[in-house]
């Protein structure tokens, strides 16, 4: 489930539109998990592999604030075992109700080398989650007690976020575009290619704010791409 440090890299310059086009390019539909929204606006990319906790609905003879506490409880477990680098992905099925998380287990995170996490349903306690520095993302915010609505029920196995399939060790790429999910085998390939758009995107912009046309340069042609290698070599210049 290890990310080398070089695709990590790249997969900070990348948007997330752009990643997942690249897996579209591939086959991959839908990768792309709708309705996420940062904890903390401009919090640092979330990129990691996904580690992953399902969640079922709550049923009052097994969940409460009691049973809660114990330390068997899975959620407190994942908390404790999530591996460091990794995204803890909490899949609620989409339910906000309650809380999958608040700030002392995101600070618990923190302290202990998690990436971030994420979830399709919502966390409580923002302000304090926010000033772990943990990147967190979430549907909505929910202030509920977890064991009111939510049943932990299994660590690393396949999950649905926001209707996007999570296999663990996938990486999740979250950033101010969105979240999407990357299947671990094409996530070097994909960070090396749209590293590059990335690139190629700094120059179109160059290009369009000394107002050239998009018509032939974007997207790419041969003569924008000569064009852009004759930057590159020029040390990429913005001011000429």
């Amino acid at each position: 489930m290890t990310l080398s440090p070089d695709t990590r890299a790249k997969l900070a310059r990348c948007g997330a539109a752009t990643l997942a086009n690249a897996l579209l390019k591939r086959g991959f539909r839908n990768t792309f998990v709708l309705g996420m929204s940062p904890v903390a606006p401009g919090q640092p990319p979330l990129i990691g592999p996904a580690w992953t906790l399902r969640f079922i609905p709550a049923r009052e003879d097994l969940d409460s604030m009691e049973l809660y506490a114990r330390n068997d409880s899975l959620h407190r477990r994942a908390i404790e075992e999530c591996d460091p680098g990794a995204v803890l992905v909490l899949a609620t099925g989409g339910d906000a109700r309650a809380s999958s998380m608040g700030d002392m287990m995101a600070l618990r995170l923190k302290t202990r080398g998690v990436a971030g996490a994420i979830t399709d349903g919502g966390f409580r306690d923002a302000p304090g989650i926010r000033d772990t520095g943990l990147p967190c993302f979430q549907i909505r915010e929910s202030g509920p007690a977890t064991p009111i609505w939510l049943h932990p029920v299994e660590f690393n196995a396949p999950v649905g976020l926001g209707g996007v399939a999570v296999y663990p060790g996938d990486i999740i790429v979250g950033n101010d575009e969105g979240v999407v999910v990357i299947p671990r085998h094409l996530a070097d390939e994909v960070a090396e290619e749209c590293a590059g758009v990335a690139d190629y995107e700094t120059f179109v912009a160059r290009e369009i704010r000394r107002g050239r046309s998009l018509f032939g340069l974007f997207p790419a042609t041969p003569e924008s791409r000569a064009d852009y290698d004759q930057w590159v070599a020029r040390g990429r210049p913005q001011q000429e």
